[in-house]
C-alpha cells in the first residue's frame, strides 16, 4: 500500500470551524495553537479512515498503524499529519501516547459496530475523546488532578455528539454507540434508529444517557477551577458551558428528526459565560 497522503485517507472535508466544540480557539495561547491544530489535524485523519466506508476494516487498520508507524519514526516523512504531529510533541516536550491513545479508539471504530452497556462506551470514550483533553492539559502544564474533569467533559461531549448523530451513524456506518442494555431496559431496539422520529420507548433510552451524561457535567463543572492558565480555563469553562446547552437541546429536540447543532448565538453566550465564568474562578 502506498504511503502517500491521498492514498492514506479520503478528507471528510470536515475542518476545525466545523466541529460542534472549539478547537484550539482564539482564547488558547497563541503560541500553543499550532500545536493544538497539529493535534487535531492527526485526529481528523485517524478519524476520516475508520469512517470511510469504501475501506474494509482490515484496511483502515492498517492505514492507522501506518499512522502510528510515521508518528513515532523520526525518519519518516510520508504521512505530513503524523509527521507534522511528531515535531510538535518534540518542541512542547509532550508525550504522543494521547495521540496513540486516538488511534486505538480509530481501530475500534474501524471493528466495533456495537456497544453492550454504559461501561463498555467509556472504555471507547477513554480513548476517542479522553486523549483530547489530556492533550490540551499536557501543552499547558497543567497538573495531574485537572485530569478526572477534564476526562468527564470529554466523554460526556462524545456522548452528546452520538446522540446527535444516532440515526445517521447507524444508517450511513452502521455504526451504534447507544448502549444495547439501555436500548433493552427502555423496551427499544437498535432498528428504531433508521425511523426519522424518535418512538416513545428510544426517547426514554435517550433520556436515560442524557441523564448519565449529566453526571458527567457535573463532574465537568470542576475543570476550570482545577486550572492555573487563565486562557485555557476559560476555553473549557466555555466547552462546559456548550455542553450544558447542548445536552438541555438534545431533551427538547428529538435527534432523528433532524440534527442538534449549535448556532452562532449558541457559541457566543457560551463564550461571554465561559469568559465570565474563567475570571470569576480565577479570583478564588
Amino acid at each position: 500500500m502506498s504511503t502517500s497522503t491521498a492514498s492514506i485517507a479520503t478528507p471528510s472535508g470536515k475542518s476545525a470551524a466545523s466541529e460542534n466544540f472549539p478547537v484550539g480557539s482564539f482564547l488558547i495561547r497563541a503560541d500553543l495553537r499550532p500545536h493544538v491544530h497539529a493535534f487535531y489535524r492527526f485526529a481528523r485523519m485517524g478519524d476520516d479512515i475508520a469512517d470511510n466506508a469504501a475501506l474494509a476494516p482490515a484496511d483502515k487498520v492498517a492505514r492507522l498503524d501506518c499512522m502510528e508507524a510515521v508518528l513515532l519514526d523520526p525518519t519518516r516523512e510520508d504521512i505530513p499529519e503524523a509527521a507534522d504531529l511528531r515535531r510538535s510533541l518534540v518542541t512542547t516536550g509532550v508525550s504522543p501516547v494521547n495521540a496513540t491513545d486516538l488511534l486505538k479508539a480509530f481501530r475500534m471504530d474501524a471493528t466495533k459496530q456495537r456497544y453492550a452497556d454504559w461501561d463498555e462506551l467509556m472504555t471507547y470514550c477513554r480513548y476517542s475523546a479522553a486523549p483530547v483533553g489530556r492533550q490540551l492539559l499536557d501543552l499547558h502544564g497543567e497538573a495531574a488532578e485537572a485530569r478526572p474533569p477534564a476526562d468527564a467533559l470529554c466523554a460526556s461531549l462524545q456522548v452528546l455528539n452520538h446522540l446527535q448523530d444516532c440515526g445517521v451513524d447507524f444508517l450511513e456506518m452502521d455504526r451504534v454507540y447507544v448502549p444495547q442494555d439501555h436500548l433493552a431496559a427502555a423496551g427499544a431496539v437498535t432498528a428504531q434508529l433508521a425511523e426519522g422520529k424518535s418512538t416513545t420507548a428510544l426517547r426514554a433510552c435517550l433520556d436515560a444517557l442524557l441523564d448519565r451524561t449529566e453526571a458527567l457535567q457535573i463532574e465537568a463543572r470542576r475543570l476550570p477551577g482545577a486550572l492555573r492558565d487563565f486562557r485555557l480555563r476559560a476555553e473549557s469553562a466555555t466547552i462546559v458551558r456548550l455542553g450544558d446547552k447542548m445536552l438541555e437541546q438534545l431533551r427538547h429536540r428529538d435527534p432523528l428528526a433532524g440534527r442538534v447543532k449549535p448556532t452562532k448565538w449558541f457559541f457566543l453566550t457560551a463564550m461571554i459565560e465561559g469568559v465570565a465564568w474563567a475570571l470569576v474562578t480565577g479570583r478564588k
